[in-house]
């Protein structure tokens, strides 16, 4: 829980900086308790996109906050905790891209998960996010899309727009990657009657299992709205914070797979990271170079264009 005190310190720094507090569904829940917005990426990057500030503090991960930069040049961003990073925002390789626009020609467009570098924004056609992944690449005029760089966003986007031809990449989230399909059905085993949400990162195999696939945002809307009173949880548990409150009283009741999926980076940003980066200016975000930024800001502003 957050101190009294420690608020007090973080709202007197927020007023002098004029800044603003943006927070992952996935990072700790004392993080979250000091955030004045708390979504999934695509809210987020809507969010610091329009907010009238001259600072945001981005608890996340860096792909986030660098792209919070990419669409607020303007702004000074600050990252609670620099060195928190997402692997899968590493994994495809220029060559992939240039091998499949080789193939394809102008009939293929790269559609890139948020969930990634600038550079390899700057080498894509389109963002996107895993609550607008599907409305976008169905409305993109190209027949070939090549997904980078999660495997198991791509697989689910291409099942549910079977028009097109969507090539993968061979990257994914290790923390959904990880979660077994034996732990899911023997938690429905323990909760007779409980729905399986699930994020779309996941692999097929627990989707397959699942009675709802959405992004993060879409499994707290479902469960806030279903008439179920059981779910279980394939994302990262730092959701359950947001689960609970928008459910308190309702009775509604959240269990995960046995191996808890958490992310090891996100739990890395604390409450006390923000407080320290506030007061310190530490963990400031530059903006990259002027090509892999504005190829980069142009692949995010096309993701928010299609998305209204």
């Amino acid at each position: 829980m957050v101190s009294d005190e420690m608020r007090a310190e973080v709202e007197r720094l927020k007023r002098e900086q004029d800044a603003v507090i943006l927070a992952h569904y996935y990072v700790t829940p004392d993080a979250q308790d000091l955030a004045d917005y708390i979504g999934d990426s695509f809210f987020l990057s809507k969010k610091a996109a329009t907010l009238d500030c001259k600072t945001l503090v981005f608890a996340g991960v860096h792909f986030m906050a660098e792209s919070a930069k990419l669409l607020s040049p303007n702004k000074r961003v600050l990252m609670p905790e620099p060195t928190a990073d997402c692997p899968m925002a590493h994994m495809v390789q220029k060559a992939t891209i240039d091998a499949a626009r080789a193939k394809y020609g102008d009939d293929l467009a790269v559609a890139c998960y948020v969930n990634s570098t600038s550079q390899m924004k700057a080498w894509s056609d389109v963002c996107v996010t895993s609550s607008n992944a599907v409305k976008i690449v169905r409305a993109l005029p190209q027949h070939n899309v090549l997904f980078i760089p999660d495997m198991n966003l791509g697989h689910y986007v291409a099942l549910q727009v079977p028009e097109k031809n969507v090539i993968l990449n061979d990257g994914f989230c290790p923390t959904h990657e990880a979660i077994e399909l034996a732990e899911v059905q023997a938690a429905r085993r323990e909760h007779p009657g409980a729905r399986v949400l699930a994020h779309p990162e996941c692999g097929d195999w627990v989707l397959k299992e699942a009675d709802f696939v959405g992004s993060t945002s879409q499994i707290i809307a479902e469960a806030v709205a279903s008439d179920a009173t059981d779910f279980i949880i394939a994302t990262v548990h730092g959701v359950i914070r947001e689960l609970e409150a928008q459910t308190a009283g309702s009775g509604k009741r959240f269990w995960f797979p046995a191996t808890t999926p958490i992310c090891p980076n996100m739990a890395r940003v604390t409450a006390d990271k923000i407080l320290a980066c506030l007061r310190d200016g530490t963990g400031e975000v530059s903006l990259p170079g002027d090509d892999v930024a504005a190829g980069s800001a142009h692949a995010l502003d096309l993701m928010l264009d299609y998305a209204k």
